[in-house]
């Protein structure tokens, strides 16, 4: 079992993947113990203290203003949690709560909350206990932070709420909790808003989204390998000498890939002799490298800010190092917010490319002598129209979800927090953008793979011939019209679990990049 060791340093990108998706465990270190401790001190001199501090002697946001006497101070931790908890709308996805709870711990035993080890050793022990509060989809503004999805998990620390058990069943927190053998927690100064004022939900969602399309874009790849190959493209456009002319670095790693893609295949030699007339390919065949590496420099981009913020202490106020504690503006998520809308982009825009070599593997004007449709008997057969149909609705809706969320500011909390970076709603909308360009690359191999059979007796390369026959163990080859919506979805897995990759992989001298 993996273990992940959370300390006064950040975690990682694929920590957080390992905790989200693949239930590893974690643990507190030593020395994330005892900055808690430290920090749990200054916190706890200044409890008595008659100056007002913000988060533990006041109350919260346009009701900073407000003195909240020493016996009533547990209540104000208490009652920020519960009536913070007001989401609404779908249940949010396990691997992005696990993902967020990760996150807001290694916050946490930076030693710059506040909090008690107690505290963060009972949000370790939910994620060990495979416990996932319920957060509803609607409710952050992403600022202060993600702050309904958080207070939801924080609420299930106080044994209220709902949760998922081990066994995935809805059930009270106060439940799971007992019967995991977890201690509810009665909140100290200052530990309900340390809990809740983070960046974590989104940022979880950002790490997951750069982990989903480097594999998409490996697969995007692979594609337009598969498709320039059975439209009797040619692979000169790739060479190297010409991908350095322009030295984009996502470029150079997407060529290099399709040359290894396309390398040895009897499709690609049977029309490269001086006979040859295609002596140019339409843009969606030629320019895939320099599209889908923008669209990798994107996600580098992505992941340097994602960097800087797994290396923040995101709270308001914060513990200093040298023991203070002061209001800060850190929890605003625009950094993050505007690469998730950033991503966006680039995923409507590979999905949009790879739906146009689709269409054209499908017309007969252009497909350089495949049936129309890639049907069996055009006319009583349709072949794979409507699969173009399916991918043009999803890439119609990806251009919608590339508008972004970042630049619009609906103030909240009486002018208080009067601009919001809405870096949730960008995250979420994310998320629906990977999972149609998933299903966009999906139909373009399936259609791929059925053009490259119609070649035959010509064979494709070893790598694209590898995914054809990975594929054909789920998916019948051409012929007669056949149900085709499971087809598409055993495509659509096919690509999701990254077995497409693999197969080519499996084929090639190195791993695709």
């Amino acid at each position: 079992m993996t273990v992940v060791v959370v300390g006064i340093g950040p975690v990682s990108e694929s920590d957080v993947v390992a905790v989200a998706r693949h239930d590893a465990k974690v643990e507190l270190s030593p020395d994330a113990l005892e900055a808690l401790a430290a920090s749990r001190g200054t916190v706890e001199a200044l409890a008595g203290d008659v100056e007002p501090h913000y988060g533990i002697s006041t109350g919260f946001g346009a009701l900073a203003t407000k003195h909240i006497p020493v016996e009533q101070r547990q209540l104000l931790q208490r009652s920020l949690i519960r009536s913070h908890a007001a989401g609404s709308g779908p249940e949010v996805e396990r691997e992005v709560v696990r993902a967020l709870m990760l996150l807001r711990l290694s916050t946490l035993t930076t030693g710059r909350t506040g909090v008690r080890p107690q505290t963060a050793r009972t949000l370790a022990a939910l994620l060990n206990a495979d416990i996932t509060p319920l957060v509803h989809e609607y409710g952050s503004l992403g600022c202060s932070g993600d702050l309904a999805p958080l207070s939801h998990v924080a609420l299930a620390l106080l044994g209220e709420g709902s949760v998922r058990d081990a066994s995935k069943r809805l059930v009270p927190a106060c439940v799971a909790l007992t019967a995991a053998g977890i201690e509810t927690l009665s909140l100290g100064e200052k530990e309900g808003l340390a809990l809740i004022n983070g960046t974590d939900g989104m940022l979880g969602q950002l790490l997951l989204a750069c982990a989903d399309l480097d594999l998409l874009l490996r697969t995007a790849d692979l594609t337009a390998a598969m498709s320039v190959e059975a439209m009797l493209g040619t692979s000169a456009v790739f060479a190297a000498d010409l991908q350095a002319l322009r030295p984009q670095p996502g470029q150079a790693v997407a060529a290099a890939n399709m040359r290894a893609l396309l390398a040895d295949s009897p499709i690609m030699a049977s029309h490269a002799g001086p006979d040859c007339v295609y002596v140019q390919d339409a843009y969606s065949m030629r320019c895939a490298p320099q599209v889908a590496g923008a669209a990798r420099d994107t996600v580098a981009h992505a992941r340097m800010v994602a960097g800087y913020e797994l290396a923040s202490a995101v709270d308001n106020p914060v513990v200093t190092l040298d023991g203070r504690v002061e209001s800060n503006g850190n929890f605003h998520g625009a950094p993050v917010a505007y690469v998730l809308d950033f991503l966006a982009i680039p995923a409507a825009d590979v999905a949009s490319m790879s739906e146009r070599r689709t269409d054209r593997m499908l017309d007969t004007a252009r497909s350089r002598g495949l049936p129309p449709f890639l049907a069996d008997d055009p006319g009583v057969d349709s072949g794979h129209m409507i699969a173009q149909y399916t991918q043009a609705a999803l890439v119609s809706e990806l251009k919608r979800l590339a508008v972004p969320a970042s630049v619009d500011s609906i103030p909240s909390s009486a002018m208080q927090e009067d601009h919001v970076s809405m870096g949730w709603s960008a995250a979420r909308k994310l998320r629906r953008s990977v999972d149609a360009l998933t299903q966009v690359l999906a139909i373009e191999l399936l259609t791929a793979a059925r053009a490259l059979d119609l070649r035959a007796p010509l064979q494709p390369g070893p790598a694209t011939g590898a995914v054809v026959a990975a594929l054909r163990q789920t998916v019948p080859g051409p012929g007669p019209d056949r149900y085709l919506a499971p087809e598409i979805e055993a495509a659509v897995a096919f690509v999701r679990s990254g077995a497409a990759v693999a197969a080519a992989d499996a084929a090639l001298p190195q791993p695709l990049a």
